[in-house]
């Protein structure tokens, strides 16, 4: 029998490095089983065998069913898999990161204890979105007013560019019914954006509360990194559906939009941004590998790590016996 923390020499989760890795894989309507270290989807038209050490994040749409066993080897190889909406614009459960490091999750913590890096991360997200602008000395109050400016200077540009007539936003919660066509696309894209900056934020192992916009809410930061890409993406998508036609604005909407995803790359997007807002110092690399990276250290005094599974109880280090 084996102690817990033994481990074999080599595992399926080392046999293909993160940054070799797909970035993701979507399945819908199929069946996911195992088949030794691969994963198989099988569905009317056959069985397709997947490699599981070769997948970053599987997003399961709907119409899947996956056994104990699937599950039991992408946890293996450290994949992240996560229950999703058609073509992923939907967010309903995810099982671990994939990263196995905590680096990111330390540094959105990091980022967002402090008052003067909290506001710095706020800059940032609003330089992303305007780059136009140098919000350095905006104060989180004027940076709130602009971004209303920039918000109402983009509905009225994509009235004019599609010939939508804007009236403001109108928007009952749980009542999608209530408002125009175009009030309904804004709303659906909405909804859908914030489910892959769900998925996203899942996948990276952040926190789906610790915001440095919105706050108060457990998708505080899900908020925020789907307001990046509102005026770029969701609004000018929104526009567009609305020009179309009044009817099935909903479903228009969120087929839109995950061809328009799947075009931009936007989850691989997202992952750029986040991980420049949360370690923005880093060398570029630098985060990928932290994220291979399986290791436990433990905390010592003046912000030193010591390695774990030694006793320090003893004027000469000893191995734990445990």
């Amino acid at each position: 029998m084996t102690t817990v923390g033994k481990r074999p020499a080599l595992t399926p989760r080392h046999l293909t490095r993160t940054a070799d890795r797909l970035s993701f894989i979507y399945l819908e309507r199929c069946t996911v089983h195992r088949d030794a270290n691969a994963i198989t989807a099988e569905d009317a038209d056959g069985t397709t065998h997947i490699p599981s050490a070769t997948i970053g994040t599987l997003l399961l749409g709907p119409g899947t069913r996956v056994t104990h066993q699937a599950m039991s080897v992408l946890g293996e190889t450290g994949a992240c898999v996560i229950w999703v909406g058609e073509h992923g614009v939907r967010y309903y459960a995810g099982g671990r990161a994939l990263s196995r490091s905590a680096a990111l999750l330390e540094a959105q913590a990091t980022q967002w204890a402090n008052v003067r890096s909290r506001i710095a991360v706020a800059r940032a997200m609003y330089r992303l979105r305007f780059p136009d602008e140098d919000p350095a000395r905006l104060t989180r109050h004027e940076l709130l007013g602009r971004e209303g400016t920039r918000v109402r200077d983009c509905y009225r540009a994509q009235s004019a560019r599609t010939g939508v007539p804007w009236n403001g936003r109108r928007y009952t919660p749980g009542d999608f019914t209530s408002g125009d066509a175009v009030n309904k696309a804004i709303t659906a894209a909405a909804q859908c954006m914030y489910g892959v900056a769900h998925a996203v934020v899942a996948s990276l192992g952040c926190s789906p509360g610790l915001g440095f916009v919105h706050s108060g809410h457990e998708l505080s930061f899900v908020l925020d990194i789907a307001d990046l890409y509102k005026t770029d993406i969701g609004i000018p998508l929104a526009f567009d559906v609305a020009a179309e036609a009044d009817e099935d604005v909903g479903s228009r909407t969120r087929r839109a939009l995950r061809d328009r995803i799947n075009e931009t790359r936007l989850l691989e997007r997202c992952v750029r941004d986040i991980k420049g807002l949360l370690l923005p110092d880093s060398p570029a690399g630098a985060s990928e590998s932290a994220e291979n990276t399986d290791r436990v250290t433990l905390q010592s005094d003046r912000g030193l790590n010591v390695a774990s599974g030694v006793n320090y109880g003893t004027d000469e280090p000893e191995a734990a016996t445990w």
